[in-house]
């Protein structure tokens, strides 16, 4: 699936901000679309922020703002190049999120930004158990990502979305539960809130 607009917008940093600024409309813009999955949670400056799969920096802009001590980790040395100029003052990484190259009880929060969904089955499932190892106990696990709506009338726009920028596992990941898949890697106190028709899911679990 996806079309010519997927590998155009991973070339051009532009086009591709261009389209995520866009598909933030629904929640209010970029920078609440961002902040959803830090709601409620206690960050300050020395907290040890990972922000997982983080591009070329469209998060980490934002959790710099919060904490002095962010790194960001990406399988991309040419996302990490971009990241790094653009927030300087962030750490990275090269590093497959399923094989991290870090230490274990490292972060107090790990964060994931529309990435999940870019997973293979299985994939994801090394990946959630990876940054349960690398969170300090009673750390904190916070993603944003797809959802199966819950509402019919965003089907069409959702599946519009799919289509033309992404591929099958996308649609693995409506069909995905991934509360359970956390609880079964060992965390507790699962929270998960839908926006726009249920389209979009915002999880928060504890270590």
């Amino acid at each position: 699936m996806a079309t010519i607009l997927r590998p155009l917008s991973y070339k051009y940093q532009w086009l591709y901000d261009g389209i995520s600024r866009l598909a933030t409309l629904g929640v209010g813009g970029e920078k609440r679309f961002r902040h959803l999955a830090l709601q409620d949670l206690d960050i300050k400056p020395d907290t040890e922020i990972l922000d997982l799969c983080c591009g070329a920096g469209q998060t980490t802009r934002f959790l710099v703002q919060f904490s002095n001590r962010v790194t960001g980790l990406d399988a991309s040395a040419l996302a990490l190049q971009r990241a790094a100029r653009s927030v300087p003052q962030a750490n990275y990484i090269e590093g497959l999120a399923e094989k991290m190259p870090l230490a274990d009880g490292q972060f107090d929060l790990v964060h994931a930004s529309v990435a999940l969904h870019e997973m293979e089955s299985e994939q994801l499932k090394q990946i959630l158990s990876e940054v349960y190892r690398v969170l300090k106990p009673g750390g904190i696990f916070a993603a944003i990502d797809l959802h199966k709506p819950t509402n019919g009338l965003f089907w069409l726009p959702l599946a519009t979305f799919m289509w033309l920028f992404e591929t099958e596992t996308a649609w693995q990941l409506l069909e995905a539960d991934l509360v359970e898949q956390l609880k079964a890697v060992g965390f507790s106190e699962c929270q998960q809130r839908l926006y726009l028709g249920g389209s979009l899911q915002v999880i928060q679990a504890r270590k």
